[in-house]
């Protein structure tokens, strides 16, 4: 492989840079955000690059916003989809222009797409880019303000460079090329080309493990199909075992037909109570979006097993803890060919005792111990934090060597003691040495809290204290809603938290520490009154919370206190409400499966947080104090009804409300109430009073089953933007009022009881996503909002005979999910949806035909359909991606209308040529049972590695065609529905062919080896 000078240069500098992202994507919206753009960035994705990809473009001026400006300087390469428009945009053309410059400063990768365009017109700027120019150059001309003028005149000669430079660049053309295709070819060279990348720059915090990332290459890599194989990394907490298997994951998941990082494993079992949700993450990665809903920890054991023993995998299980967690999440049964597991773990004794790892049983199992850095290499690690270079600065040589000595080559610490005191003169850091040498022993945990002592504000410690204590793993958003309530400043405070390694934020805004860090935390609040917990600020640990609690020695110090029975397992505490007279400051308050006894005004005032779960009252006590709360969660309770005006009639209520709304003395009993959980609340029956909840943005009602009325007060609820009424099976209608509520984004009532949607309810502009079952469909559908754009129908027994003729009141439906439905074949009025880009029928087990799909059709769904026999397509319709998951797959099957695949023994050369072909994507293709290639083919080539590569022979004569066939050696548990990628360079014309063929099960014969032929034109 050659390596761009730009890959070389990157690779030997110095101080390699972080980056945020793998790719940025700049490209025009109205041109091609909803069609190539966007299919482009879904394959970015499915081959794990991180993508930053702007889907909101709202142009409010000529600069660049901060974050577009900040994603480009982030990013490892980006990608330009020159379009007719593109030039017409000042932000492209500014995107543009910063993206040049990181490639001539910081070797930056750009891949120009050329979408329809010619190269010519860009560089001489004319056709359509000329126009562009033009009317820049017209506005520039037609300025008074003579600065502005000059400006303006100054950018569109930049522009005009730009453009010319990127039109030099090499790239792609669009022209004459299936999207499909030039998507594949863009993919694979961009990953190859920072797959180089990553092979010859070390991450920072993986400095020192070069020799480890090696090994762990190689083990990946080694070609072994007879087995699977496991590796167990293993090391004390911080030491790097997450950050490395994560970099080893990253460059290979993408070689493995299915993969799956679960991170944080024990601690997340901890903090949900079980290992539910981590199996649900895994068996969503390798089954690919089978978005099947399980609630039985071993009903899930058995599908992962099942999906691994048929499935090349590449699984990284983070954190593991116990026996019973290798036994749920990857069970006993073994795993595919050629699968690699990696596990880390702080204990290097756990695997010992796992029946798979047994030397008389397969698979293969390998361990590695991770420990502390060599001198050299921590101090690397050190000088890169400190000074962002990985040598010592001058005059820093004796601090850094005694600060070695403290850290004695911990990752972590070396990371965040150097980020500490960086930009720091060695006066500072003498200073620094002084307090750790009064300590001789010192714990890395002192070395961590370095970086708190150094957060700017008191409000950023406190903030630190909160989350340490509370909120890892947290929804950012929610969090944010909380501690603003309690005057703590959040969103900077967060940032300055990140900036320093105390806390990260995960892909889906999650609030998360290292251990160790929030270790150092919870300390800092223990120090606070060593022996007496009662005098704390915050009670986070549920035994010394009933502890303080039954010996009513809380104070007016407690800020925060967490109390789950579930977690002690212990009965039910009978709590009297006196125990909590004495916390008069407390903000935040979980009392979980807790059964209280007394007046609720003992309740403190200034509660922003009440977590209630399994609340055994039949209602809400009048005299709880509610006034400042933001968030009430009382999931699980034994509420019957929810009606804070304590009234059983609104009209009374709506009379006294407008008397009180004249005077400035009125406050609603919940007026600050911002999310209201009352989720799984089974003898709910009915929800009135909205006056009181005028703040409420989110009102979760979901699975309370016996929910009949919603009160049409809901109106008021001005703020409303989310309402989860999932799974209410006796709520019979909606409120009509609730076409007044604007911020309205979503709503969830699936599996309700409800006839139709309110008509008023389909002018909402807001209502783009509704999921609901409805109880009579035809109906239902045309009452919905014609701007709707997704629409859920999944476990609804819907037959055939329940859809309508035409769904063409849905002109603008993108995406329809028809999943877990009796449905035999695909319903004819699917044809009538024009827009319709995505359609999923998971586990439809009684599916025979596939047919009528609308020519939009770009993703099609089909788990667990095992009964299909036929699939029928329209010729001018180009899928961009199928996902098939056959359960037990038919005898024969039937595809286009042109080939009838049926198991087949003992085909003689000659009758190939009887054969009928599939035909799609310019390959005639086709499969049956045997055990030799037909003798025609001459050229051969034999291989039991993972992979074989050949050339194809030159010729005199110009190549019309390619024959390609080969032989696939069969297993008792393999289903043919995955078979090996093909890859086709054309060197010639620098094109590159991927294809995956699609077989479904054949024959019983597990002796019995497949033959594949295709013909490649």
């Amino acid at each position: 492989m050659v390596v761009p000078n730009e890959i070389v240069e990157a690779s030997s500098s110095s101080s390699p840079p972080t980056y945020d992202n793998d790719v940025f994507l700049s490209f025009r919206g109205d041109d091609t955000r909803l069609g190539f753009t966007n299919h482009l960035h879904a394959a970015l994705k499915d081959a794990s690059l991180k993508t930053f990809y702007d889907d909101e473009e709202i142009q409010t001026g000529e600069s660049l916003k901060p974050e577009l400006e900040n994603a480009i300087k982030a990013s490892r390469a980006s990608i330009v989809v020159l379009s007719e428009n593109y030039a017409s945009s000042t932000w492209c053309l500014e995107e543009l222009v910063l993206i040049l410059k990181q490639k001539r400063e910081s070797n930056q990768i750009v891949i120009p797409i050329f979408f329809h365009v010619e190269p010519t017109d860009i560089r001489k700027q004319q056709g359509s880019f000329g126009e562009a120019m033009k009317k820049h150059k017209l506005k520039m001309e037609t300025e008074t303000n003579g600065e502005e003028k000059s400006l303006l005149a100054e950018k569109i000669e930049i522009w005009k460079n730009a453009l010319t430079d990127v039109s030099n660049l090499k790239g792609e053309d669009a022209k004459g090329r299936f999207e499909r295709d030039l998507i594949g070819v863009i993919v694979n060279d961009l990953h190859n080309r920072l797959d180089v990348i990553s092979r010859t720059t070390t991450l920072p915090l993986l400095i020192g493990r070069e020799d480890k990332i090696k090994m762990i290459t190689s083990w990946l890599t080694d070609g072994s199909s007879h087995t699977a194989d496991i590796l167990t990394i293993t090391g004390v907490g911080g030491i790097g075992k997450t950050s490395l298997a994560k970099h080893v994951y990253k460059l290979h998941c993408s070689q493995f037909t299915c993969s799956s990082f679960v991170e944080g494993i024990n601690r997340n079992e901890e903090k949900f109570r079980g290992l539910l949700d981590i199996q649900k993450q895994l068996y969503d990665d390798i089954s690919k979006g089978n978005m099947t809903r399980v609630h039985d920890v071993s009903r899930y054991t058995s599908m992962i097993e099942k999906t691994l023993e048929i499935k090349k995998a590449l699984i990284v299980l983070d954190d593991i803890d116990s026996l019973e967690q290798l036994d749920v999440l990857l069970g006993k049964k073994g795993f595919h060919q050629g699968s690699k597991i990696i596990i880390t773990t702080k204990n290097t004794s756990l695997t010992e005792g796992y029946a798979l790892f047994n030397p008389e049983v397969q698979p293969k199992h390998k361990q590695i111990l991770l420990e502390g850095l060599h001198t050299s290499k921590s101090l690397e690690l050190l000088c890169f934090h400190a000074f962002k270079c990985r040598k010592p600065k001058e005059g820093y040589e004796k601090v850094l060597e005694e600060l070695l000595e403290y850290c004695s080559g911990h990752p972590l610490a070396l990371k965040v003691l150097g980020s500490y005191l960086h930009n720091h003169k060695v006066t500072y850091w003498e200073d620094c040495i002084k307090g750790l040498k009064k300590e001789p022993n010192l714990h890395v945990q002192k070395i961590l809290q370095m970086s708190y002592e150094s957060l700017p504000t008191e409000d950023d410690k406190e903030l630190f204290k909160y989350i340490a204590c509370f909120f890892v793993g947290t929804n950012k958003d929610i969090t944010q809603t909380i501690l603003d309530a309690c005057d703590i400043r959040t969103r900077s405070g967060i940032i300055n938290l990140n900036d320093r390694c105390l806390l990260s934020i995960t892909w889906d805004n999650k609030l998360m520490m290292h251990s160790l860090i929030q270790a150092m935390g919870r300390d800092l609040v223990r120090l606070e009154s060593p022996n007496k917990p009662g005098k704390r600020s915050r009670l986070w640990c549920h035994e010394e919370s009933i502890k303080v609690l039954k010996q009513s020695k809380g104070t007016e110090n407690v800020l925060g206190l967490t109390l789950d029975m579930r977690m002690l397992e212990k009965d039910k505490l009978e709590l009297k409400t006196d125990a909590l007279s004495k916390m008069i400051n407390l903000k935040l308050l979980q009392l979980n499966y807790v059964k209280i006894n007394g007046s609720c005004k003992n309740f403190s005032k200034e509660l922003r947080w009440l977590c209630m779960h399994g609340f055994h009252f039949k209602s809400i006590p009048s005299d709880l104090p509610m006034q400042k709360l933001v968030v009430l969660d009382m999931s699980h309770s034994n509420i019957e009804s929810f009606d804070m005006s304590y009234s059983s009639s609104e009209g009374v209520i709506s009379k006294l409300k407008g008397m009180f709304e004249s005077s400035s003395k009125y406050k609603p009993v919940l007026g600050s109430l911002k999310i209201l959980d009352l989720s799984f609340s089974e003898l709910l029956r009915s929800f009135e009073g909205f006056y009181h909840l005028p703040a409420l943005e989110q009102l979760i009602l979901a699975n309370c089953t016996s929910l009949t009325t919603l009160g049409e007060s809901i109106e008021h609820c001005v703020e409303l933007h989310l309402i989860d009424l999932s799974n209410c099976k006796k709520l019979g209608k909606l409120p009509t009022s609730m076409s007044k509520l604007k911020k309205m984004k979503k709503l969830l009532a699936n599996v309700c009881d409800l006839p139709v949607v309110p008509t008023k309810l389909r002018g909402t502009d807001s209502a783009a996503i509704v999921e609901v079952i409805p109880r009579d469909l035809s109906s239902f559908i045309s009452s919905l909002p014609v701007s709707l754009v997704d629409l859920s129908l999944a476990n609804n027994n819907l037959s055939n005979e329940s859809f309508p003729m035409s769904f063409s009141g849905l002109h603008m439906l993108k995406s329809l999910n028809l999943s877990n439905n009796p449905i035999v074949s695909v319903p004819c009025c699917l044809r009538t949806l024009p827009r319709l880009w995505g359609l999923s029928m998971n586990d439809c087990g009684l599916l025979e035909t596939i047919e009528h799909l609308p020519s939009s059709l770009e993703k099609l769904m089909l788990g667990s359909v095992g009964a299909v026999r036929k699939m029928k397509f329209n010729p001018k319709m180009v899928l961009f991606e199928i996902y098939y998951m056959f359960g037990e797959g038919p005898s024969s099957f039937l595809i286009h209308g042109e080939i009838e695949v049926q198991p087949m023994e003992h085909v003689e050369d000659e009758d190939i040529v009887g054969l009928e072909m599939c035909y799609g994507f310019g390959i005639l293709r086709t499969y049956y049972e045997g055990g030799e290639m037909p003798n025609w083919i001459s050229c051969r080539w034999e291989g039991s590695a993972e992979s074989i590569s050949f050339i194809i022979p030159s010729s005199s004569n110009k190549l019309r065609g390619l024959s390609l066939c080969y032989v696939l050696e069969k297993s008792s548990k393999e289903v043919f529905f995955d078979l090996p990628l093909i890859i086709i360079d054309n060197i010639t014309k620098n094109r590159t062919w991927n294809y995956r063929p699609f077989v479904p099960k054949v024959g019983e014969n597990e002796e019995c080896c497949l033959i594949y032929v295709s013909h490649w034109i």
